[in-house]
């Protein structure tokens, strides 16, 4: 006969039950998984049966072993494609029965799915890989995906690359969701061209009629001067240089990128942690030359510039005039 005993674990208000043996309460109890009963090790007690396994269930359904999936399920449905990607796939057959007399195998997986989803399949695995290169979140990837379905149906870009398209549409959901990259930061995750995925991203904007909100230099400060190994103190003070120079108009037509720099280079010069013109030129993606072409339009009004509460470690007079 099997018995069943609970002992309630009190904690706090609420009341656990719990499974022990009535005659060694205190008694770790060893489960038979494979019978699905839990004994007790004392007096060899069945204290329950049938006991669900909440453990994880790996199965496969393929016989070659050199590929073999452990996994009892497939992949979650994708909206995004037409028949929510639940097409069957075939695995490689490896006895006489799966090929013909000519040796080429019965069952193919050719027409599982139509040619527009998998192009779409290819842009959306681009697009992952894109993303986790420079370690972007999911819900860019999935606006990004939503972006690329809406241009491929639209076929307002015909003649253009679904790579190029796809690393366009990162661009531009990386600017809708607030953490803007530059083209050079998503060129150099992707195998198109600075110039390509430009115009990618013109064409997308007026075949989609949106928009993106303009960058401004804080959307990149933060990035910048955490990689660059920053203090609190210098970010903050780059932050407000760059922000006071555009609005005295110290930079008319420069880009928010080479002013951020700029101001991140006056701010390390002022501070114990400086930062030479390449360091911050490799990070931010600019040359040295634009560098000092922004820093030259607001070392004038340096003064004006800093913070009020800026520890100076080298003073406003000494910076370096370039």
């Amino acid at each position: 006969m099997i018995l069943l005993h609970f002992l309630p674990i009190l904690k706090g208000l609420d009341a656990l039950p719990r499974v022990t043996c009535p005659n060694h309460p205190d008694a770790i109890l060893v489960e038979d998984y494979r019978a699905g009963d839990m004994i007790c090790p004392e007096c060899g007690l069945v204290v329950g049966d049938r006991v669900i396994d909440v453990g994880s269930e790996w199965r496969t359904f393929s016989n070659d072993k050199a590929t073999k999936d452990p996994s009892r399920v497939g992949d979650s449905q994708n909206p995004l494609l037409s028949d929510g990607d639940l097409s069957t796939m075939i695995g490689k057959g490896t006895g006489a029965a799966s090929f013909d007399e000519f040796g080429n195998s019965k069952y193919q997986n050719r027409r599982t799915m139509s040619s527009s989803d998998r192009a779409m399949m290819n842009a959306f695995k681009e697009i992952t890989t894109m993303a986790d290169r420079i370690n972007l979140p999911r819900n860019i990837v999935d606006r990004t995906n939503n972006l690329f379905k809406q241009v491929y149906e639209q076929k307002s870009l015909k003649g253009r690359a679904n790579d190029a398209i796809a690393s366009a549409c990162l661009y531009i959901a990386c600017r809708q969701e607030g953490v803007p990259r530059t083209f050079k930061e998503i060129c150099a995750v992707s195998r198109i061209s600075k110039k390509e995925i430009g115009r990618c991203f013109k064409l997308i904007l007026k075949a989609l009629e949106t928009s993106v909100d303009l960058i401004t230099t804080g959307d990149f400060m933060s990035r910048f001067c955490s990689n660059l190994c920053l203090p609190k103190q210098v970010q903050m003070a780059a932050t407000h240089i760059a922000r006071k120079a555009v609005e005295l108009d110290l930079v008319p037509g420069r880009s928010p990128i080479s002013v951020a720099a700029a101001a991140i280079y006056m701010a390390s010069q002022a501070s114990a942690e400086k930062r030479t013109q390449k360091e911050i030129g490799d990070i931010a993606g600019v040359a040295d030359v634009t560098i000092r072409q922004s820093y030259r339009l607001i070392y004038p009004r340096a003064p004006d510039l800093f913070p009020t509460d800026f520890k100076f470690d080298t003073p406003v007079d000494k910076l370096p005039q370039l």
